[in-house]
């Protein structure tokens, strides 16, 4: 399958979901944006992961490094390689010795570590194909540009709960928890406990 290169563009706080924030990927070859939703605790690693600030003690993404390295795993590129019902699913390309394994991760996991390692973040361009939108640079901001929301909705449709697998659910109960929007929480948790 033909691979485009990406690189990211922004990240930036989403207007639309409590809690969440929106990775913009732009295809390094031509105005095509890659707009993913993801969880505050991924944003604020990628965010980490850029800068290369160094924590006092290692975040997840730090820690699945240190591991990858102590048993000879090299993390060899990110492919975001599929786009089903509104959700992005993406692969880790690793190596060890001779050997190449594909190791399925969420995009925002995956980008976490890719930013860590400085390896090369790709999506197939069947997925470009079919979620990305192209931004003109060009353009004069006007009253019909998209905004952030129309970006969401138009990849992800609406903010419903019931478009969410079970682990963003998770995920978004416990930035609601974190938050202190308990409202939020119980309604998500409502719709955890309704799908077993």
């Amino acid at each position: 399958m033909n691979k485009v290169s990406l690189e990211i563009i922004g990240l930036t706080y989403s207007e639309s979901s409590t809690g969440a924030y929106v990775l913009i990927l732009g295809d390094k070859n031509s105005r095509r944006r890659l707009p993913i939703v993801i969880g505050n605790a991924e944003a604020e690693s990628i965010a980490v992961g850029i800068e290369r600030h160094k924590n006092g003690r290692p975040h997840t993404h730090d820690l699945f490094i240190r591991f990858a390295k102590e048993f000879g795993i090299e993390v060899m590129e990110v492919v975001i390689n599929r786009f089903r019902d509104g959700v992005y699913y993406a692969m880790l390309v690793c190596r060890q010795g001779g050997d190449l394994t594909m190791v399925d991760a969420r995009p925002s996991d995956a980008i976490a570590i890719a930013v860590r390692l400085g390896c090369e973040i790709y999506a197939y361009e069947s997925v470009m194909e079919e979620a990305s939108i192209v931004m003109d640079d060009m353009e004069e901001p006007t009253t019909d540009a998209p905004t952030e929301d129309d970006i969401i909705n138009k990849v992800h449709g609406p903010a419903d709960l019931s478009m969410l697998n079970i682990d963003e659910l998770e995920d978004l109960l416990q930035m609601a928890i974190d938050d202190e929007d308990y409202q939020r929480a119980a309604q998500i948790r409502d719709e955890i406990n309704g799908r077993k």
